[in-house]
């Protein structure tokens, strides 16, 4: 069994925290080691709704600081990565008799919170706050809007007539931890996909960490501390290392989220306030689609482990048929997804030094806040393995996101003009998912055949082979669904021969890697 030099950080779990951390540590000039059982933002990273938002429902219980920490945190994350985050107006309509809320994935009646207690603050005076708890310096502020004759009342049924509109950001989940992941490449960090960690134990103060990758090769990484980032199996990580003290651990909520062709034509998005304090939403995706799913009030549960994925999409189908003119049916949904939140009401950092070295446990998954969190968990290591810099990620674009913010189209009718084989939607998904680099992906093509192999949905071989060399997919899947959102426009034969193309086609880094 092989031995790596030592380093100052490992990092286990491929999620949003485990690469953010990684990325940061590995920015102040710490030596770093993050493995990923299974593909980058395989789980949870993948399955969120989809938004940088500031925790609107939380005004309700009057929880300003944690509303004010997620709207700063939206602001410096539009400005870092302008390509995967966009602006976005949400539509909330007021005035039309509400139905019961029920569980997005069991169906059951929610309660609804008692007049005059939680739940009950003014949307006028909540918007408020939203708009200036964060110091707002980029996204414009909330208005109300008559929604009759309109494109935002049309898609609705009969009986609202009033809206609030306020704003809040989309975001590319899956491509913000892989950006990172290879942002902390690009400072100096070893990425190993498909590769779990077997065993932890402190050895003369030091971790000795035995790795194991898909192929069962076994090898030793040595490290002056242990981060512990693995999401929904932190518990199993805990139990593994040997000395590790018990936590009271995160509840795991579960909610559904489904994709369906679109359900109307502009770019902004539905918030329906729903009668427990939860938010149901629908926003457009992937330009030809609509996501629909549910934001919890705080302290709500999605639903209980092990509940049955089917039922969540009928509870979410039934809440969303409430509200929309056209009817949602079972057959239009094209893919569903179950978002796995951790729901910690303590510190969401656990430091344990019982062990014999330190060893730090992320117990929090929120997207939005998770630079903060990765600064603030490097902040904690470097007190103890010294000579770190000071952090640096606050104004740090990530990689393709060196432009202003709003300045996607410009950037995709510049791409379009100078390579004429694209077409303008496919010149758009290019800077959407890589921003200023999408020059150097295309490199010096003069025509779509020298792209190479044709996978279907504006796929190409360049495309792919950019995304095995540099953002460390493996599998047509990761591409697919986590890379890019093309899985939901090609068909089961396109998939399986780019499957097989990758199988083939190992980029040199990762075969002399394996030699």
């Amino acid at each position: 069994m092989t031995s790596t030099a030592m380093r100052d950080v490992l990092v286990i779990g491929g999620g949003i925290n485990g690469c953010g951390i990684a990325r940061d540590a590995a920015g102040r000039g710490l030596s770093v080691t993050l493995v990923e059982m299974r593909d980058l933002a395989s789980a949870g990273s993948s399955a969120t709704a989809k938004l940088l938002h500031g925790r609107l429902c939380d005004l309700d219980d009057l929880r300003l600081l944690p509303v004010r920490e997620a709207l700063l945190e939206r602001d410096v994350l539009l400005r870092a990565m302008p390509h995967i985050v966009r602006p976005l107006r949400f539509v909330m309509p007021v005035g039309r008799g509400a139905a019961p809320a029920v569980c997005p994935t069991t169906g059951a009646e929610l309660p609804r919170r008692r007049k005059g207690g939680a739940g009950s603050l003014p949307k006028r005076l909540a918007l408020f706050l939203y708009d200036h708890l964060g110091g707002r310096s980029i996204l414009p502020g909330a208005v109300s809007r008559a929604l009759p004759g309109t494109e935002e009342g049309a898609p609705l049924k009969p009986g609202y007539r009033t809206a609030w509109e306020y704003s809040d950001c989309g975001v590319e989940d899956s491509r913000l931890v892989v950006l990172n992941a290879r942002d902390a490449a690009a400072h100096g960090a070893e990425v190993l996909v498909r590769t779990r960690a077997v065993s932890a134990e402190v050895v003369d103060g030091v971790w000795h960490v035995i790795l194991e990758d898909a192929a069962g090769n076994r090898r030793l990484c040595r490290a002056r501390s242990l981060v512990n980032a693995a999401g929904p199996w932190v518990s199993e990580v805990i139990g593994g290392v040997a000395g590790a003290r018990a936590l009271t651990m995160p509840e795991e909520t579960y909610r559904t989220h489904i994709v369906v062709p679109k359900l109307y034509d502009h770019d902004k998005g539905y918030a329906f306030a729903e009668p427990d304090g939860g938010l149901l939403f629908a926003i457009p995706f992937e330009a030809e689609f609509t996501l629909i799913g549910r934001i919890d009030a705080p302290g709500k549960s999605g639903a209980a482990a092990g509940a049955v994925q089917a039922r969540g999409e009928a509870a979410v189908l039934a809440a969303a048929n409430r509200h929309f003119a056209t009817p949602i049916r079972p057959g239009d949904v094209l893919r569903s997804f179950t978002e796995v939140s951790l729901l910690h009401r303590g510190s969401e950092l656990a430091f344990d030094e019982a062990t014999g070295a330190p060893f730090l446990s992320v117990l929090s998954n929120r997207i939005t806040t998770y630079r903060r969190l990765a600064e603030q968990a490097v902040d904690r290591l470097a007190r103890h393995l010294g000579g770190a810099a000071p952090a640096w990620t606050a104004t740090a674009p990530l990689p393709g996101g060196d432009f202003v913010v709003n300045g996607v189209q410009t950037l995709a009718d510049r791409l379009v003009s100078e390579y004429g084989f694209l077409t303008p939607a496919w010149g758009l998904r290019l800077i959407r998912s890589y921003g200023t680099e999408a020059w150097e992906l295309l490199g010096k093509a003069a025509t779509e055949a020298e792209l190479g192999q044709a996978f279907g949905a504006t796929l190409t071989a360049r495309e792919v082979g950019w995304l095995m060399e540099r953002e460390f997919a493996q599998r047509a899947e990761d591409v697919v669904w986590r890379r890019t959102r093309l899985g939901l426009k090609m068909s089961a034969a396109e998939i399986a021969a780019l499957d097989a193309w990758m199988t083939s086609h190992v980029p040199e880094t990762r075969r002399a890697a394996a030699e």
